[in-house]
């Protein structure tokens, strides 16, 4: 029997790392990481020496063959992102889909370590009721914008997104064209040095964001 781990690694703080994830990452034969230079830093950290494998959404057929074989040969594996949780606005979906529909690999056990994962860090500190909420991933960045801004105005529930600094303030002005009362909560960089979260009406937020690094944003309608 082989086992693939799917294991959460840090959003920012080398330290938010759990025992358990420390041990899988070293008793493993492989490592399939996103970036292997980002993957190699953690490692190092930790003085751990487990081979590395490149892979992410983009890699070829070939590749995932080469995995779904190791896998037959009964080689234990684990599935990193570059940060957070694989699967969560990350690789590996389809990487688990295919294991699940490959007879062959009927031995397999895939097993979740849990870990950091940066939306529950920013619904953790805002400061509004998320027994439910609605997550969307990252803004789509031509087509269908207007239809992913207009789920968000029209959510029963606060809505958590994802943003890169390259388009944090295009995104945070065009939802801010949909209702300028609009509050949000804005998180930047978690558990990173310049770890910074913005509060208020969306303009005020504008005005006060610096654009630079990770963003987490959080609306809710109802406040």
């Amino acid at each position: 029997m082989a086992n693939l781990y799917i294991i959460a690694t840090p959003i920012g703080n080398l330290k938010d790392v759990t025992l358990r994830i420390l041990e899988v990452l070293k008793e493993v034969d492989l490592i399939l990481g996103e970036d292997t230079r980002v993957t190699r830093k953690l490692l190092t950290h930790y003085n751990i020496r487990t081979p590395i494998l490149s892979y992410h959404q983009h890699s070829k057929l070939n590749k995932i063959n080469y995995i779904l074989e190791l896998l037959k040969q009964e080689k234990n594996l684990a599935l990193v992102s570059d940060s957070g949780t694989p699967g969560i606005s990350d690789p590996g979906n389809e990487l688990i889909s295919r294991i699940v529909a490959n007879p062959q690999l009927n031995n397999v056990k895939i097993i979740p370590i849990p870990g950091p994962t940066a939306l529950i860090a920013a619904a953790s500190v805002s400061g509004i009721p998320m027994d439910k909420f609605l997550f969307l991933g990252f803004p789509p960045t031509k087509r269908k914008r207007k239809k992913f801004f207009t789920k968000i105005m029209n959510s029963d529930y606060p809505v958590i997104f994802y943003e890169s600094p390259y388009r944090i303030l295009k995104t945070l002005q065009e939802l801010n064209g949909f209702s300028q009362n609009l509050k949000i909560i804005v998180c930047r960089e978690l558990t990173k040095k310049f770890e910074t979260v913005y509060r208020g009406k969306i303009e005020e937020v504008i005005k006060e964001i610096n654009p630079k690094g990770e963003f987490v944003v959080i609306v809710d309608n109802r406040v």
